[in-house]
């Protein structure tokens, strides 16, 4: 798959209550990592609940992307594929990683992370590239 057909998703996850401009800068942050610009970015995936709040439907819509709610069962099952677990989410949602589990969810079986995630001080991203789902 080359790069410049297959499919960006940024994963995030955050604390309760984090802004709009946090979410958008930890993305931004992470799509500068890889040499990104952020016009390659077709999705921003998050666990499902998550994706309910108004904050990230502003992220999406500040980026021009679609933003995809993940079930806690699709995150669960590429959990042995996250490259940094992290305590934090084990222990509040039974699993892994937020972030890196629902870039890997969106960018679909053959998806593979770019690298390990990003953070700001309330908010994770990471890079995913794939087919899609």
């Amino acid at each position: 798959m080359a790069r410049e057909e297959a499919m960006i998703v940024a994963g995030v996850g955050c604390r309760r209550e984090t802004s709009a401009d946090e979410i958008e800068r930890v993305v931004r942050m992470a799509l500068g990592m890889f040499d990104l610009p952020v016009e390659r970015l077709d999705s921003v995936a998050t666990e499902s609940e998550k994706a309910t709040d108004p904050v990230f439907a502003e992220v999406a819509r500040r980026l021009s992307v679609k933003l995809v709610g993940c079930t806690v069962d699709d995150l669960d099952r590429v959990a042995g594929r996250v490259l940094t677990p992290s305590k934090l989410v084990l222990k509040a949602k039974g699993l892994p990683s937020i972030a890196e589990a629902s870039a890997l969810v969106v960018a679909g079986r053959d998806g593979r992370l770019l690298g390990t995630r990003v953070a700001t001080g309330r908010a994770t991203c990471a890079i995913a590239i794939g087919e899609g789902r």
